[in-house]
């Protein structure tokens, strides 16, 4: 594994905010600003500035439920602001997202494993405050990256000091490998998340899924955003989503609770904006152990069966 202390960036700068000019609002359906990036229209990008977009007016409500210093370099200079009272389901997963992360990585002793599942814009390992000797993976779609890596690189975003962020292409055609190849510890404790990231089948969701389980250590957990279309494809009706998702986790060693928007919203005493949102926020936590921890008891066995230490077999 590569020494942190090779990576070492330099403190972050102060936060940047643009574009600098607010637009009073005006009625918009689901709040969703279609903004273009340098007039791309892939769908990718796209669905990445709509979400960058909804960051960026949260940033500037009068009491924001969290701030991002870089939404406004991925959005129009005239995109249109919408500060109604309500807040938006995609900015309440942001934050309870946000906040899991940091206070599951801050109770991890030594080195800290995160894997983000994104679009290719989200700037949690840039504005978040990331504890020393973390390693942020980042799992998106390539060429969405690289114009996220531009823009940020312009206004001055730094990795905080003395962590590590890694990117892998979500087009891997071996995520698991990959993540591997790119230092991944399977021995050490890890957070995954999930949100943004463009999952285009059940299938490949559940491939996903499996890659995590056989990678994430025991008691790691796994959280974020998953399209409710997933659960609809199978079980028809919104009332099996919860059985539909204990049942697919739980084949891959994950316990699941899904959570409630208007729970997280009456915790932080919000309003939720009255719409349908088509996602399912979920926490899970690995019950099974990881490839590595079973690679690495299975030598230890070889090891006392071969030595004849009892006393070793019977401690395994």
């Amino acid at each position: 594994m590569r020494s942190l202390s090779a990576f070492v960036t330099p403190a972050a700068t102060p936060p940047f905010l643009c574009p600098s000019r607010i637009y009073p609002s005006r009625p918009r359906q689901n709040c969703a600003l279609r903004a273009r990036l340098n007039g791309e229209k892939d769908p990718l990008l796209q669905e990445a500035t709509n979400a960058a977009s909804l960051r960026f007016q949260e940033t500037h409500r009068p009491e924001p439920l969290f701030v991002d210093p870089y939404a406004g370099c991925f959005v129009h200079p005239n995109v249109q602001m919408d500060l109604k009272k309500y807040s938006h389901h995609y900015c309440l997963a942001t934050k309870f997202i946000d906040d899991k992360l940091l206070r599951t990585v801050n109770h991890i002793d030594g080195l800290k494993q995160v894997v983000l599942f994104t679009d290719g814009m989200d700037t949690r390992p840039y504005r978040l405050n990331w504890p020393t000797s973390t390693i942020i993976f980042d799992v998106s779609p390539e060429r969405v990256f690289k114009v996220s890596a531009e823009k940020l690189q312009g206004v001055g975003a730094k990795i905080p000091r003395s962590c590590l962020y890694i990117h892998v292409p979500l087009e891997s055609s071996n995520i698991q490998q990959s993540l591997r190849n790119k230092g991944f510890n399977g021995l050490r404790p890890s957070i995954w998340a999930i949100q943004g990231s463009p999952v285009m089948t059940l299938a490949s969701f559940e491939e996903l899924l499996f890659s995590i389980s056989s990678l994430a250590m025991n008691g790691s957990l796994f959280l974020g955003e998953l399209p409710a279309w997933l659960a609809e494809t199978e079980v028809g009706i919104k009332s099996g989503t919860k059985k539909w998702m204990e049942k697919l986790f739980m084949g891959n060693g994950f316990r699941v609770d899904v959570i409630a928007y208007d729970n997280i919203a009456k915790n932080l005493g919000k309003q939720l904006a009255p719409e349908d949102y088509k996602n399912i926020l979920f926490v899970a936590e690995q019950l099974r152990f990881s490839d590595g921890q079973m690679e690495t008891w299975r030598r230890e066995l070889l090891r006392v069966e071969e030595e004849g230490d009892e006393e070793g077999f019977e401690e395994l």
